[in-house]
Parts: C-alpha cells; structure tokens; sequence
C-alpha cells in the first residue's frame, strides 16, 4: 500500500536530520585492517564503500578500493608503509581517485597521483579530475579529419595517422618502439599540440634518458611526463596510464589537440595480472584475468575527436606493446590490436639488416588515418605501399639468378630506390613538405640515375633546400616540380647546400 504524501514527507526530513545529526557528532562507518601485504589490504567492514574510492588507515598511509566481497574490500595500497599492519583502523574519504589538470603541468615530471617528481614545488592545477571517466559517447565525437604528422617518411606517407586515432606499436625489445613514439612527440614542436608521455614501470635510467631526450630536443616545454618507476608499488603502476589520459582529456575538452604516448601497455597488463591475482581473482588465458580486454578498452575508447559541439579538441593515443619473437598472436597484443585503429608492426629481421626503422609495411596498417591524410600527400603515395611489396616479391627471384625482363629489372632497381629512400636515422623527424618534395621526386623518376649509396646524401640537400624554399604542401604540383626539376639538374655543381 502507498504511503500517503505527509507521511513520506515526514520520513524524507527524518532521514535529513539522521544525516545532519552524524556529521554533527562525527558519526562515521570504520572498519579494520585483516591483513596487509605485498601492496594489498583487505579490510572488514565499510560497508558503504565504493570502487575507487580512496581510504584512509590509521597509520596516515592511503589506498583505494579494487575488490569488493560480501565480507572484505580489497584495498591497493598508494604509498610504501611499514607501520600499517592488522587492527589498525580504515575509514571512507568520500572522495574517488583524481589528479591535478592545467597547463601548470607542461614541463612537468609527475607521479600517477599528481606529486612532482622534478624537485620542484607542486604544479598549479586549474582543477582536478577524476582518473576512470567514461569515454565520450558518440553523439559527442567527430570522425578523424585531421593529419597527425609523426615526422617518419613511412608512417606519414604509408600508414598515416590522423588526430583523435589510437595507432599501437607493436614489436619486440630494442626494436625501436619508444624511438619512434619520442620522434613524434618531438615532431609535434611548433605544431599547437599538448603531449603526455606515460612510463609504466620503467626502470629509472630509461625514465631519465626519455626525459633528457625530450628536453635536449626542447619538447619538453610542451609534454607532461607521467611515470611509475619499476620499484614502485603496483598500485601506482596501474594508475598511470589513467592519470596521463585525464591529463589529456582536460585538454581536449578544452578544445585542445593532444597525443598521449603509453610506455608500454604490456608492462600495463602484467601489473594487473599481478594485482587481481593478489586478489584473488580467477586466472583466465595465460593467466591473466578475464576483464584485460576491458580494461584497456576503456583506457583508449577515451581517445577521440570531439565535434565543435563539444569543444572540437582531440586525444590521439599511441600505446606500445611488446612481442616476444616477434609473436603478434598471443593474449595481449590480439586484444589490442581489436582495440586499436591500426597497428605499426616493427620486424626484427629488418632490424638486423640494417631497415630502420624496422616497420613491417606488409604488417602495418592504418584504417583511419588515410581519411585524414593531405590530398597532396595521398595522391603521391598513391599505390606506394602496393607497388613496394610487389617490388619484394619480385626481388625473391633475384636470389637464384634467374633472368629477368628488362621491364621487371626496372621495377626491382625503383624498389631498391624507394627502401633507401625510407630509411630514416632515430631522433630525426622531416617536415611534411620534405616528405611532399621526395615523393613527388621519385614519382617523376628524379632519383632514378643516382646511385643507391648516394642516396642518403641526395635526401640531405634535398631536405636543407626545401627548408630554404618558400614552397608548402600546398603549392601546386607543377611549382614543386619545377623547383626539384632545377635542384636535381644543378647538385653535380653544388658542393655545400
């Protein structure tokens, strides 16, 4: 039977008094640690606890809630202590898992948690935001309609990559993975773009050497550095890839575009198997929990481009993962490949004979970013990618000897021209007109009659040249060759550019 109004009235003002009157008297739910160990507390009581919630322990040490039972909450410590142990008390904060936001941050080296790293005082926020958001829904996203230049010949011409995609890269250690994710954040120097650099449980002289490549490089003035070293807890680990996406999102709501580069997502997924196992969590494929997918799903659907409704700024995510003999079919890499936009696959075997960067262009794809790609660049790549591995088909045939017709030669000896011309030295990216004038050049055969050793020197005068020109992406066709045309005619005269 219904309540009558005045009744339920009379209720709904009891249940404000009874509200008002514990905060009066500091009326509070507390529990108590059960046992405490290797990063984790489980705690009895709280009953109104909530996942991500912070909790604060007796000792003065913090933590936050990831495994809720019908008698215990599983709480991952955030800070190393020795005094908490069994009995101490546990109460709720109120208050869930955020991070300072705000251009305060440029230039900054922060920890998940927003605490500086760089011994300086701690970073002005404008706000804060909480670190698990849901991603933007679709209604609020525009489809990917701008170019991210990475400053590589193969990725900015083959397997482009536009703003608000989530590009992986994929490869085996020492493979060149990070070089070319700090390429393209230092790629993005001058362009209006906001980075975040993510290093999850990195050892400490990877952390340093990342950071004084990114400040020799001057990119360091527009990046945050977000980073977990090795020895820390693994609670802080498995924040950081979270805490640099809120970072970014602030910015793309604010209609800002940013890149945000994780280094790297398997070291991610391992910190997580780690954790639900400590849990208590059923093990699944390869031991990892059955909730990986959606974790990191969650992660990069955050990546996006936001219409003009909502802001029109984007967070473009490049994750790294790692493969073990170059093995792109186990466990982790599949779901992130699903999760992805596209992947850049780096192949070992090209490594070793000297291709760098080793990108597998058979391997990689981008199935976003060519929507995004300039009509300039677009119409000179063209069948590129195509006519490249038909060229490495054909060249199988030249390892037995055979004779080959005059027109298949032909085509063999473009295809060498074209693998030097997409070797590239790390730390060294290339504008996009640079990109615009070597293609257009050997479309139009222009590198043909030089041999393939002096290739490379060929590309460096190139490139000093168009630094010099006053030509850009835009200039018509017949302009650039025309310019090419006489530069190409006159480099047997010119001895320094």
């Amino acid at each position: 039977m219904k309540k009558p109004a005045s009744e339920r009235t009379v209720f709904h003002d009891i249940d404000e008094w009874l509200n008002d009157y514990r905060l009066k008297i500091g009326m509070a739910e507390r529990g108590y640690v059960v046992s405490v160990g290797d990063g984790i507390v489980w705690v009895s009581g709280l009953p109104s606890a909530k996942m991500d919630e912070i909790i604060l322990f007796e000792d003065g040490s913090r933590g936050f809630v990831f495994e809720l039972t019908q008698t215990l909450i599983g709480v991952i410590l955030l800070h190393e202590t020795r005094t908490l142990t069994a009995g101490h008390d546990a109460c709720l904060s109120g208050r869930i898992l955020d991070i300072p936001v705000g251009d305060g941050l440029l230039g900054r080296i922060i920890d998940p948690l927003g605490m500086p790293l760089d011994g300086q005082a701690a970073p002005a926020a404008q706000s804060r935001l909480p670190l698990e958001r849901p991603s933007p829904p679709i209604l609020a996203r525009e489809k990917v309609n701008q170019p991210l230049y990475t400053g590589n010949k193969i990725i900015d011409t083959l397997i482009p990559i536009g703003k608000g995609q989530r590009q992986l890269l994929i490869g085996d250690e020492g493979l060149g993975r990070s070089t070319l994710a700090i390429d393209t954040v230092i790629n993005q120097r001058g362009k209006n773009v906001r980075c975040v650099y993510v290093l999850i449980g990195q050892k400490r002289s990877t952390i340093v050497s990342t950071i004084e490549l990114l400040r020799k490089h001057g990119a360091l003035e527009y990046t945050t550095v977000v980073t977990s070293q090795a020895s820390t807890l693994p609670g802080l680990q498995y924040l950081a890839p979270f805490a640099g996406c809120a970072l970014a999102e602030h910015w793309m709501q604010q209609g800002k575009d940013t890149l945000v580069v994780y280094d790297d997502l398997s070291t991610h997924a391992k910190i997580y198997r780690e954790l639900s196992l400590l849990l208590r969590r059923p093990p699944g494929r390869e031991a990892y929990p059955g909730d990986i997918f959606y974790i990191h799903a969650r992660l990069l659907e955050r990546a996006t481009n936001l219409n003009a409704r909502h802001g029109g700024g984007s967070m473009t995510a490049l994750p790294i993962i790692e493969t073990e003999q170059g093995e792109i079919a186990a466990f982790i890499p599949t779901n992130l490949i699903s999760i992805t936009d596209g992947q850049i696959y780096l192949n070992r075997e090209l490594f070793v004979s000297g291709f760098r960067p080793a990108i597998d262009i058979a391997r990689s794809v981008s199935r976003i970013g060519g929507q995004a790609q300039h009509p300039r660049i677009k119409e000179e790549a063209g069948h590129m990618k195509l006519d490249y591995l038909q060229f490495m088909e054909l060249e199988v045939f030249t390892r037995f000897g055979t004779r080959l017709e005059a027109r298949i030669e032909k085509a063999i000896q473009r295809g060498r021209t074209l693998r030097e011309l997409l070797k590239q030295g790390h730390l060294a990216p290339k504008s996009i007109e640079f990109q615009l004038a070597w293609l257009i050049a050997f479309n139009d055969n222009l590198f043909d009659d030089i041999p393939l050793e002096q290739l490379g020197e060929q590309l460096q005068q190139l490139e000093a040249r168009v630094g010099n020109s006053r030509l850009t992406i835009d200039s018509p066709r017949e302009l650039w060759k025309s310019a090419l045309s006489e530069w190409f005619a006159s480099r047997e005269t010119v001895a320094d550019v």
